[in-house]
């Protein structure tokens, strides 16, 4: 693979790395802070079936990115995911478990600002829906699971030592699931940008078939799970204790609630069977697993009335909540200036003009009254679109009316005949013209006279 290629995925690696060091806390975070599973034990479970999830199941979500903006071009693919990136950074820093779905949704909207392109409002809908939806479903699920959880441990009166053991072993076996559903459903977050401009090629391994995409999704899982046992353990431990204390059997349906729900938005056999039976099909497209997981805890914490509810930490989910609002729109502002940069300073095509785009370009310069525009302006970026407007009006009122400059110039590029007859000679001389045309004087009587070709 060419160099160029590698710096250019380095900020997909890097979104990766920032997803697996903030997303992984909400699959392990609640067994990790409740000392049920050592972070080491955790970390491993999750790189591994992140990246086994991520490779097998990760194209049905992926796709539902592409629907919004379909970056077309590696520079601009870069930008984008090194602007996600840089966001989930700076808020994984802050200890807060922002999400990564409304990062890099941003900055793909920034990018179609910045290069003209139509963003699909009813997607861009979608997409934001889940964001009030993967709460929701997960408090809901949570809600379910506890109470009938709850009801059989004490109608099976079993001994301490036993429900602890069958509880490790309980969240041991949810943390895998939610890894390997935040894998097929967030590998769209990381390497979603880059599908349109992948330079992996499918190729056979015996009578396996390994596709391009498959290749680009299992790179991506990598850099997800170094984030994961490197810089995980401060996000984990704010999510585990940071909203609620949960007692052992609280965190275990709180992972269970998380991977349900990711489940659900990734799960592409899910999805033809809803169709099938003319059900409502839920859409697939990377949700949020921060947003799963604080809904779930807030549910579990609802089981128990208003006592429970007295127990949330308000000011700690104001923060969260905060920061998932502020996400998408620092990405995108960030992405806009950074494409600016990439194009301007360092010379990169950062997108390649759509027929799309040019149709809607060229619709909105003849609503205006503006005709004539050249054609090497299209995929001019919106930004400058008003002095494109300008300068095109300049032009068309220097065409249609011309100034008296403007007419010297063409008389004396193109002088009036001679106005003065021509005598033509009798008798013996010559005239010495040949076929000349003589004109009479603006403005006189009579038609105009030809001269005749005389002979010797």
């Amino acid at each position: 693979m060419d160099l160029a290629i590698l710096i250019f995925f380095s900020s997909g690696l890097f979104l990766g790395f920032s997803l697996g060091a903030n997303d992984s806390a909400n699959v392990f975070g609640t067994a990790v802070a409740s000392r049920m599973i050592r972070f080491g034990t955790a970390a491993v479970l999750a790189s591994v079936f992140i990246l086994l999830g991520a490779v097998i199941s990760g194209a049905g979500a992926a796709h539902g990115l592409g629907e919004l903006g379909a970056v077309n071009a590696l520079p601009g693919a870069f930008t984008v995911a090194l602007c996600a990136a840089i966001t989930v950074y700076l808020m994984t820093k802050s200890g807060i478990p922002v999400s990564t779905t409304q990062a890099i949704v941003g900055a793909i909207v920034g990018w179609n600002l910045f290069s003209g392109s139509v963003t699909d409002l009813a997607v861009l809908g979608k997409i934001a829906g889940t964001w009030i939806a993967a709460p929701v479903l997960g408090a809901i699920t949570a809600v379910i699971l506890y109470a009938g959880v709850r009801r059989l441990v004490r109608a099976g009166r079993m001994h301490l030592l036993a429900l602890d053991k069958y509880t490790r072993w309980g969240l041991i076996v949810a943390g895998i699931l939610g890894s390997y559903s935040l894998g097929a459903n967030n590998i769209g977050n990381v390497m979603g940008v880059f599908l349109s401009s992948s330079p992996f090629v499918d190729f056979q391994v015996g009578t396996l078939t390994i596709s391009g995409v498959q290749q680009l999704f299992f790179v991506g899982a990598i850099a997800i799970a170094l984030g994961v046992a490197t810089f995980s353990k401060p996000v984990m431990m704010t999510v585990g204790r940071g909203i609620l204390p949960l007692t052992p059997v609280a965190a275990f349906v709180s992972v269970v609630s998380h991977a349900v729900v990711l489940f659900l938005f990734s799960s592409v056999g899910l999805q033809h069977f809803l169709l099938s039976h003319d059900l409502p099909a839920i859409p697939l497209i990377p949700v949020s697993s921060s947003q799963a997981i604080v809904g779930a805890v807030i549910g579990i914490a609802s089981v128990d009335g208003l006592r429970g509810l007295r127990q949330i930490r308000w000011r700690q989910v104001g923060g969260i909540v905060a920061g998932w609002a502020a996400t998408p729109v620092v990405a995108g502002l960030m992405c806009v200036v950074s494409l600016f940069f990439m194009q301007n300073v360092f010379t990169q095509t950062v997108f390649v003009p759509s027929i799309r785009g040019s149709i809607s370009r060229a619709n909105q310069s003849r609503s205006s009254g503006v005709t004539g525009a050249p054609a090497s302006r299209i995929g001019t970026p919106a930004c400058c679109a008003r002095s494109t407007r300008k300068a095109s009006l300049k032009r068309a009122r220097e065409n249609a009316a011309p100034t008296m400059t403007t007419i010297q110039h063409r008389q004396s590029q193109n002088p009036i005949p001679s106005r003065r007859f021509s005598a033509v000679s009798s008798g013996n001389s010559t005239s010495g013209i040949v076929g000349s045309v003589v004109t009479r004087p603006r403005g006189s009587l009579g038609s105009t006279v030809d001269s005749s070709t005389t002979s010797r």
